[in-house]
């Protein structure tokens, strides 16, 4: 634990430098394949009921996050155990793989990309990778928004919570909060299947993200005062439209990033052929246009770096006076 910091910092600057490592097998990955084995193992042993289902999904949430904390902490209590410096070093690259700046802007950077050639069905497809909605009769509007939406709310849970969540118990809380959103992001749907057995996951996915989500939102919102951008209309926006959301941390994030781009987000959007009613976020200002994605990239940054600054400190301070 007194290494943390320092391997919270070093993992942080590898992503921004690198991100993800396409050469290696991700944890997440390995986190994914064990939520689908373990699924199909509690699926057959609990009845298909209501309250069955929720007490499997219940057990599944318990088993991934025991696994997924505990398999961290074994190789890095036998790593410190025997050199020092070998336990910074593999923890600096457990917090690495468990940040998504690079990633994010590399993946949206895509979508800007495609959209510059004019081509839309390619813009499409770019913005179908990193969103969960049909994407095949977006405008180039519908796309720019998706993927201005998808940075703003990922800066909290790609970025800034597993950042929180490190800051206060390293690699080893990281792995478990990242086990809960991978978890919510297979098994949380509000479907035939999963409306039961993801209750668990979303749940606590919900509390788990509550107080980063809202850290998210007003780091933000000072970053953008200090790069410039509307930081009053941010704060206007959020206090008034961060519970335009069926989930209660969604739209603290994009409520700011619509504020600060003096944009509006959100709206009806199409998920697995079926229309879901959503209320917008923000004022349309002016009309959303294909830079947006790249101003949300700076935007994303700025939040970034002052969360790590922030949490930076508050960890120095409580290491300090206790």
């Amino acid at each position: 634990m007194r290494w943390t910091l320092l391997a919270v910092v070093l993992g942080f600057l590898l992503d921004l430098c690198f991100g993800d490592p396409r050469w290696l097998y991700h944890p997440v990955r390995i986190i994914g394949k064990g939520i689908t084995f373990l699924e199909k193992i509690l699926r057959n042993i609990f009845p298909k009921t209501k309250t069955g289902e929720r007490i499997a999904g219940g057990f599944l949430v318990v088993g991934i996050v025991a696994a997924s904390s505990f398999v961290p902490w074994l190789i890095l209590h036998l790593a410190y155990g025997f050199r020092t410096w070998l336990g910074v070093a593999l923890e600096s690259f457990m917090c690495y793989q468990l940040l998504a700046a690079r990633s994010l802007r590399d993946e949206s950077k895509k979508v800007y990309d495609a959209l510059q050639t004019g081509d839309i069905e390619k813009s499409r497809y770019a913005v179908s990778m990193i969103v969960g909605r049909d994407t095949q009769n977006l405008t180039e509007e519908g796309v720019t928004k998706a993927a201005v939406e998808t940075v703003a709310e990922n800066t909290s849970d790609g970025i800034i919570a597993p950042l929180f969540y490190m800051m206060i118990g390293g690699a080893v809380l990281g792995f478990a909060y990242k086990s809960v959103n991978t978890m919510d992001s297979m098994v949380g749907y509000v479907n035939d299947k999963y409306q039961y057995f993801g209750t668990a996951a979303a749940k606590l996915d919900d509390v788990l993200n509550y107080i980063p989500a809202r850290l998210s939102a007003w780091l933000m919102i000072a970053g953008a005062w200090l790069i410039g951008m509307d930081g009053k209309n941010a704060k206007k926006i959020y206090l008034r439209d961060r519970r335009k959301h069926a989930s209660p941390n969604s739209a603290q994030t994009e409520a700011v990033m619509a504020g600060a781009l003096d944009i509006q987000l959100a709206g009806d959007a199409w998920y697995f052929g079926e229309l879901h009613k959503k209320p917008f976020i923000g004022d349309p200002i002016r009309k959303v246009e294909i830079e947006d994605i790249l101003r949300s990239h700076k935007l994303m940054y700025a939040g970034t770096v002052l969360s790590l600054v922030v949490f930076g400190l508050v960890r120095v301070l409580v290491c300090l006076f206790i």
